[in-house]
């Protein structure tokens, strides 16, 4: 074993950095970012929390309200996206995907800026006054990508790799505040956000993370996002379960991911030309049908469905059979019209709601369990990123005993997702926009920024 010796050019140089100022003005920079973007998430959780809540006494005040407040604000909604916040619409996800994987400082600038976060933290809340399935996960991957971008834009970083550090630990951190999952955070930004992952980032991405997951424990405490389960799968009778959920699971997860990327590109037929010509008008069509599934659910499809699927996993409260499949096509109907909104928690509910389905052909096991495995199967099957999925689920149900059962049967249905819809969805998504040329109107609007 030689013992090497670091030459004195290298340790002065090693020195040099530690004490530059461009490298404090970086970290600086980052841990601000870092701290704003859980304020921001944090804020953003208790106002979709209270407009969630808002929804739901006007439903109890009359059963007849949400087919008013729904057509009305999902149009109102449309309007002021394509009004003031145009590139607001949708998860957000795709956006902040794209913003990474390109070099040009104008469309960058089209995926993400001050003004869209603003318009994706107002929209969001009012879609979910308005009754929509949407989740709040997706913009705020937006939102904290937005942050970061535009404070390495003020303090005007050169290199390309830190700028889209920033974005990917914006992004990061944005998932970590909102489920209060910090390893799920980093795992998103390396498996879902960044494919070409690079070491040079990784302390970017951790450090964001770290002291956004800080600021959420100090402001709301330890929590789990969606309660806690104890449930175990025992002896070999136990893998029934995880098959049946990864196929079930990742087939309608597939579907799923198939149809909002076919819709993407446009609904086809008279429809489609409809819609084209009458965003506001269709925006409206699309609020009433998601007053018909609420009436139908029992008005448990609308928001973003944690409630619910936390009912359901604790075995608290009556929660209607068809709640899995009605939740799916209100989060369809929801991203057809057009508003700002994730598909994250919603995908969480369905499947919650889809292994108490399951649950019942398989009386044996115990609920906690298939519920658990049923989210986690679906969401895979959405996302097509199976360890994001385990380890979120993982950590928002606070049950590490289910670690390999959770792991089989997301590695299972992000299998059956891919042979029914090739390409991830964010993925997909992200190409759309950028493969898109933004308009003059659009470009106009980013140097007016």
């Amino acid at each position: 074993m030689s013992n090497r010796v670091v030459p004195p050019s290298l340790l002065r140089r090693g020195r040099h950095a530690w004490l530059s100022p461009r490298l404090w003005l970086r970290r600086v920079v980052l841990w601000m970012g870092a701290v704003l973007v859980g304020v921001v998430a944090i804020v953003f959780a208790m106002s979709a929390e209270y407009a969630n809540s808002l929804h739901q006494g006007v439903t109890e005040f009359s059963p007849l309200l949400p087919f008013v407040v729904g057509p009305a604000g999902l149009a109102l909604v449309v309007w002021l996206t394509r009004k003031f916040f145009s590139g607001s619409q949708g998860s957000g996800i795709p956006q902040t995907i794209a913003a990474i994987n390109t070099e040009n400082e104008e469309r960058r600038g089209y995926y993400l800026s001050i003004r869209l976060a603003l318009g994706k933290f107002l929209l969001t809340v009012l879609s979910l006054f308005s009754g929509a399935s949407v989740g709040r996960e997706g913009p705020t991957v937006q939102i904290g990508a937005s942050i970061m971008q535009s404070l390495g834009r003020l303090t005007r970083f050169s290199r390309v790799e830190t700028k889209r550090g920033l974005i990917l630990a914006g992004g990061a951190a944005g998932v970590a505040a909102a489920f209060n999952t910090p390893l799920a955070g980093i795992v998103f930004a390396i498996e879902e956000m960044s494919r070409n992952y690079e070491s040079r980032t990784s302390g970017t991405v951790l450090t964001s993370v770290i002291v956004a997951g800080i600021v959420s424990i100090w402001w709301l405490g330890d929590y789990t996002y969606f309660g806690t389960t104890s449930a175990i799968l025992n002896g070999s009778s136990a893998w029934i379960p995880v098959i049946v959920c990864g196929v079930v699971g990742g087939v309608l997860g597939g579907i799923f991911s198939q149809l909002l990327i076919f819709i993407s590109r446009g609904i086809p037929g008279k429809m489609g030309a409809f819609a084209k010509t009458n965003p506001i008008i269709f925006a409206a069509f699309c609020g009433f049908l998601l007053a018909v599934i609420g009436a139908l659910s029992g008005s448990s499809t609308y928001g973003t469905g944690y409630h619910e699927a936390r009912m359901i996993l604790e075995g608290t409260g009556e929660i209607p059979e068809s709640f899995g499949i009605l939740k799916l096509l209100a989060t369809l109907v929801s991203y057809v019209s057009g508003i700002p909104g994730g598909v994250f928690a919603p995908s969480l509910a369905v499947g919650a709601g889809l292994g108490q389905n399951i649950a019942q052909i398989i009386p044996y096991v115990p609920l906690g369990a298939v519920v658990v495995l049923g989210m986690v199967a679906y969401f895979a099957g959405v996302v097509q990123a199976p360890v994001t999925a385990f380890v979120i689920v993982m950590e928002m149900t606070d049950n590490h005993d289910m670690i390999v059962p959770l792991m089989a049967a997301s590695l299972l249905a992000a299998g059956c997702s891919k042979v029914v819809c090739r390409r991830p969805l964010y993925r997909a998504l992200a190409d759309q926009f950028i493969n898109e040329i933004p308009s003059k109107e659009s470009k106009s609007e980013i140097r007016d920024q």
